[in-house]
């Protein structure tokens, strides 16, 4: 991350040093990161809502996002953890911001996050009050010219599908899109309880994204989300893309 996109996504310079000085809790390469994006309705959210934060809007409108995407050489405390350093994870999130003096920090919140390990799952609920469950998950990933990517991850003995095709390069994220709204969000944020949030920050830079050719979405948002977001059974994506992705550092973990 160049001093430019620093300045561009920490609000001040005290806060970026007090974020660097804390120690990298993860570092791992995030790729092929395939973003369905909805509208939804923040009065859906506030029962979700992080105390200290409030729903993230673009032009007026609120989304929630299914993301699918693959873990690559991932570290834990700059440790490697045999059998635990590639996975995929899906995740269901949306976006919220928390206001510190007169700046903003913007950040997503996770109704879910699944991925095939539970060590994985563990630690990150353990120490960041995540959601992270466990479930037998698979991806295929072909080509960068004709791009094909599918993500699968089973839940209640039914298979959960995304599929995206991309015919073009990866193009950088233009000023002011969806694209760049989506995935310029830097911190994440957890509900402990009605009184108490955790946040932590998430280090890249910014990513070039693949245009939507072609997508489906084979998902039992009711079965796997619960019945808040059974409307994403019936509802059309917004918008649908997938950023190239990059190595990634999580920092932080304080409680408010």
């Amino acid at each position: 991350m160049n001093s430019r996109e620093i300045k561009k996504n920490f609000s001040t310079r005290s806060e970026l040093i007090n974020l660097s000085m804390k120690s990298a809790f993860l570092t791992a390469q995030w790729r092929n990161l395939v973003m369905i994006n909805y509208a939804i309705d923040p009065s859906v959210l506030l029962k979700y809502l992080p105390r200290g934060t409030e729903p993230d809007s673009r032009a007026g409108r609120h989304y929630i996002s299914l993301v699918g995407f693959q873990f690559l050489s991932t570290r834990v405390k700059g440790i490697r953890i045999p059998w635990h350093e590639n996975f995929e994870e899906v995740n269901l999130r949306f976006y919220v911001k928390r206001k510190i003096g007169d700046d903003y920090r913007r950040g997503v919140v996770f109704i879910s996050e699944l991925v095939p390990k539970p060590a994985i799952a563990f630690v990150a609920n353990t120490l960041y009050h995540e959601k992270y469950e466990s479930v037998k998950m698979k991806s295929r990933v072909q080509g960068r010219t004709g791009l094909n990517v599918h993500y699968e991850w089973k839940w209640k003995k039914r298979w959960n599908k995304i599929y995206f095709h991309s015919s073009s390069e990866a193009l950088p994220l233009l000023p002011g899109s969806i694209e760049e709204f989506i995935t310029e969000h830097y911190w994440g944020y957890n509900r402990v309880s009605e009184n108490k949030t955790t946040e932590y920050g998430v280090e890249h830079p910014r990513w070039r994204v693949f245009p939507c050719t072609d997508h489906s979405v084979d998902c039992d948002f009711d079965l796997v989300y619960g019945n808040d977001f059974e409307f994403l059974n019936h509802a059309k994506p917004e918008s649908v893309f997938m950023a190239e992705g990059s190595q990634i550092t999580v920092r932080g973990g304080t409680t408010f």
